[in-house]
């Protein structure tokens, strides 16, 4: 195929918390996989503007899209969506609690407004990680946790996502797993999320920190609470953590633990084959999967083991390709 002719392609939309990452690979028929066409993908991404309205976000979201569209040379023939909030059957949200001003947002017609005439399908991101992961790795029962600014999560059993569609999705993230821990962003105590959660744990962190390099006799209390200090930046939390720095390791074990309870009780009720952690935040700390696994090996049972936990095979990026995926399948 000449490099000037038109590529057909789809487009993927992994909406998170923080940011937003698109990516326009070629469709089956013009160079999908499998087709033998060597069709470069372009891709990109963009911080979301702190608290701000739904309108803003749409508009921001459109205008990435076009600027992406622009690098493309050829049509868009579907559209694929990951979402982190409740949409309901008619596509409207019904809860987000990282961008709350999206409550109510008719979804399903703003996803359609930004390419219009494409074939546009949204799902759960948890859900369409877990897809992608399974695909991966060739495996058929799998559990998936995306730990990034909140904790998504996946279920696939006997090649199909669990529960089946039309029954909500797999709120791993909200699993209680204390009944008396951090408050969650859904309001609940206890949650997986409320521990494993990228932002809690950097707030954990400084205040652990804090603790260790204060001037003052204060105790060393547990998880923070009122008044805690703002959380450490990403990239001093990792360095913290890489040498062992006992304030790093003590936040993101306690984020680790929580996601190895998950796994544990998940494995006694559904048996997966597999257990796997990504997320942009998990991804950013090597070792995260391996120690979730080493805590998950100590809390299971004799003749019981719970599933192997490894990372990601697509890192940061499972509910992008997963996005991909039901793009293809809209196509």
């Amino acid at each position: 195929m000449p490099a000037s002719a038109p590529t057909t392609g789809v487009l993927g939309i992994d909406i998170g918390g923080t940011k937003v990452a698109l990516r326009i690979e070629p469709s089956g028929a013009d160079g999908g996989p499998g087709s033998g066409v060597d069709v470069a993908p372009v891709e990109s991404s963009f911080p979301w503007t702190p608290a701000a309205s739904a309108p803003r976000d749409l508009a921001d979201l459109t205008d990435g899209v076009a600027a992406l569209r622009a690098r493309w040379n050829g049509p868009l023939t579907a559209v694929g969506v990951a979402m982190p909030a409740t949409v309901d059957p008619a596509g409207r949200v019904t809860t987000w609690p990282g961008r709350p001003s999206w409550t109510g947002l008719d979804f399903g017609a703003a996803m359609r407004g930004l390419v219009p005439g494409a074939r546009v399908a949204h799902a759960d991101d948890g859900d369409l990680a877990a897809l992608a992961e399974a695909a991966a790795a060739d495996c058929p029962d799998l559990v998936y946790l995306g730990i990034g600014t909140g904790v998504g999560g996946g279920l696939v059993l006997a090649g199909r996502p669990c529960p089946r569609p039309g029954h909500g999705s797999a709120e791993i993230g909200h699993m209680l797993i204390s009944m008396t821990g951090a408050v969650c962003t859904c309001g609940r105590r206890g949650c997986v999320q409320a521990t494993a959660s990228g932002p809690a744990t950097l707030r954990r962190a400084a205040a652990y920190r804090a603790a260790t390099t204060a001037s003052v006799d204060e105790p060393d209390g547990g998880e923070p609470g009122g008044g805690e200090p703002a959380g450490v930046p990403f990239a001093e939390l990792r360095a913290g953590w890489l040498a062992e720095a006992d304030w790093a390791v003590r936040a993101v074990r306690e984020s680790t633990q929580a996601a190895a309870v998950a796994v544990v009780s998940l494995t006694e009720v559904l048996h997966p084959r597999l257990a796997v952690v990504g997320g942009g935040f998990a991804d950013g700390l090597p070792g995260f999967a391996a120690a979730v696994d080493e805590q998950a090996r100590v809390l299971g049972r004799p003749g019981h083991p719970p599933a192997p936990v490894q990372a990601a095979v697509l890192g940061g990026l499972s509910s992008l390709s997963g996005a991909l995926l039901l793009a293809r399948q809209a196509d």
